[in-house]
């Protein structure tokens, strides 16, 4: 199996908080992978060391063969990444925000002009192209987001919750870019808590769980004989068994 992200021993504290406790990783390349867990799990912080964004305190990352922090010019070439509470430059157009985008990355301004004009088209943002980011709904601005990322062509992308608050038809337009660009043997890592939306795009997943991965496999694998990765999820996080109404037996029934 070739590796498009090999995690060793990483680790991150906040103050006496263990965000990610020393966990080993290797991401398959060419994959639809889901790093799951519950909200606190872990996610957006291994997500974050794993890019470059964030300094571990522990532990090396590389991505494509090439070390994050030893290397980060040859690492960020290569990735893009969508993260979580995105930032833009919000007093730009969708259009001007790729052209600068892409210059930004080295690419001639021809060839930018052409990717940011399919990518417009492909994630139905060509009308409003010329509009302000700011002025974007929530869907527009992941879309935009997105585009961004992809515009260099990475070999890997990372997404954290790339499909929180964004409308159906938003969330399918993505999901059709995403399922293309793998289909080329690309390598899509993305977080979320969302078990049904993992287990319909994802071949590969890794569960965590208090800052540690709690299995990490082929979909199939890690499901196991569940009748859902809900099902296995919970499971392996330790949830299956906690009744949400044990002790609101106030609750309904219009009584006060």
């Amino acid at each position: 199996m070739t590796s498009a992200v090999s995690v060793r021993g990483l680790w991150k504290r906040f103050g006496q908080q263990v965000a990610v406790a020393g966990i080993d990783l290797e991401l398959p390349a060419g994959k639809f992978i889901g790093l799951v867990g519950p909200n606190g799990a872990g996610k957006t912080t291994t997500l974050s060391m794993v890019t470059g964004l964030l300094r571990p305190d522990e532990g090396t990352v590389s991505v494509v063969g090439h070390d994050v922090w030893q290397d980060p010019v040859a690492v960020k070439a290569r990735i893009g990444v969508l993260p979580e509470g995105l930032r833009l430059f919000e007093r730009l157009s969708g259009r001007e925000l790729l052209g600068y985008t892409g210059r930004l990355r080295g690419l001639p301004g021809g060839e930018v002009d052409r990717r940011a004009a399919q990518l417009l088209d492909v994630l139905d943002l060509a009308g409003a192209q010329h509009k302000l980011v700011v002025d974007y709904s929530t869907g527009m601005r992941k879309k935009i987001g997105l585009a961004a990322a992809l515009l260099h062509n990475p070999e890997v992308l990372f997404l954290d919750e790339p499909f929180e608050g964004v409308d159906p038809v938003s969330a399918q337009t993505i999901r059709g870019v995403l399922e293309r660009y793998t289909a080329s043997g690309a390598t899509v890592v993305f977080s979320s808590h969302v078990m049904e939306l993992v287990e319909s795009l994802c071949d590969w997943v890794a569960v965590m769980a208090a800052g540690r991965i709690r299995a990490h496999g082929p979909l199939d694998e890690v499901r196991g004989a569940a009748p859902s990765l809900q099902r296995a999820f919970l499971e392996l996080v330790g949830a299956q068994g906690q009744d949400a109404g044990a002790n609101l037996d106030w609750l309904g029934g219009g009584a006060r």
